[in-house]
């Protein structure tokens, strides 16, 4: 009865390790490489899978997620004789895990030297300024080198990021006097701007207040101008009415002289406290007497003259 219950016991426990070694859990993102006798069976993708115990085994695991990697700074030189030292990620994906695994031995370090080849291939046909300001075209040039290459071992080179470059201490040196001297030129430059701007915009006031004084002093000379005539037509209109008043009383342009005359010379009597003598031919002119006759009668004189 023991004997045949070891035997059971034994028949499970093989039963159990058949049933162990003939199944496959395959996790997400991930390949498994079969092998039946030592040669390539299958590409077994996510999820459960029945294998031939004993017969078929499992080659290897292999990520299918994209992967950085990330190499160390390399020395490089360029096309000047200039050394840079560049610091370089990779991002890698295992397209065909079956020659990512059995066309090359080490799939990651055939593409950290294949990269390190094709950047100092690239690098090496640029200049030190070229390479310093060119990370967009590096990338894209170890972009194309590497496509070419990886591409038979099942493996895509996703990504390339140069993280940074530098220059030997001495380029670095000049290159920082080069900078600040650039920032100083362009801060002189922009102050110049604002100096003249500035002039700018006092010249443009002043000429806008010289105009304006000069169209305020010009409107004060016409309407002076205008109030002049004004009056010096309202002068003579009323010294045409006045010659058209005594033409009626008879008078003649002669006459009218003599009557301005004699009334200038009424009103310097009015204002002063003197006797004028007026000569005895004066009277005798033609009509004089008459004229002063009817002028005076209009405006009675205050003080007498006598001849």
């Amino acid at each position: 009865m023991s004997a045949y219950l070891g035997t059971v016991i034994i028949v499970g426990l093989l039963v159990v390790l058949l049933l162990w070694r003939s199944t496959v859990v395959v996790v997400q993102a991930q390949a498994v490489l079969l092998q039946r006798l030592g040669r390539y069976q299958a590409t077994l993708e996510s999820g459960l899978h029945l294998i031939i115990p004993f017969v078929d085994a499992i080659r290897t695991r292999v990520d299918l997620r994209e992967t950085p990697r990330e190499l160390r700074p390399m020395p490089v030189i360029t096309k000047d004789n200039a050394t840079v030292s560049i610091d370089i990620v990779v991002y890698l994906q295992v397209t065909d895990p079956r020659r990512a695994i059995y066309e090359i031995t080490n799939f990651v370090v055939g593409v950290e030297q294949l990269v390190q080849t094709s950047l100092r291939q690239v690098v090496g046909d640029m200049m030190l300024d070229e390479t310093l300001t060119s990370r967009e075209r590096i990338n894209a040039l170890l972009q194309q080198h590497l496509d070419a290459a990886t591409d038979k071992w099942g493996v895509k080179v996703t990504r390339i990021e140069l993280r940074s470059i530098d220059p030997p201490p001495d380029v670095r040196a000049a290159m920082e006097k080069q900078m600040i001297a650039e920032r100083t030129r362009r801060a002189l430059i922009t102050q110049a701007e604002g100096e003249k701007q500035a002039a700018i915009l006092r010249a443009e006031g002043e000429r806008q207040s010289t105009i304006l004084r000069a169209e305020a002093d010009r409107a004060a000379l016409i309407l002076a101008a205008e109030g002049e005539g004004q009056a010096i037509a309202t002068l003579r209109r009323g010294q045409t009415e006045g010659l058209q008043a005594i033409s009626g009383l008879g008078f003649n342009p002669k006459e009218l002289l003599a009557l301005q005359g004699l009334e200038a010379l009424r009103n310097t009597l009015r204002s002063t406290d003197k006797t004028l003598v007026v000569p005895s031919d004066l009277a005798g002119l033609v009509g004089l007497a008459g004229a002063m006759g009817q002028l005076w009668q209009a405006v009675p004189p205050d003080r007498g003259a006598t001849g």
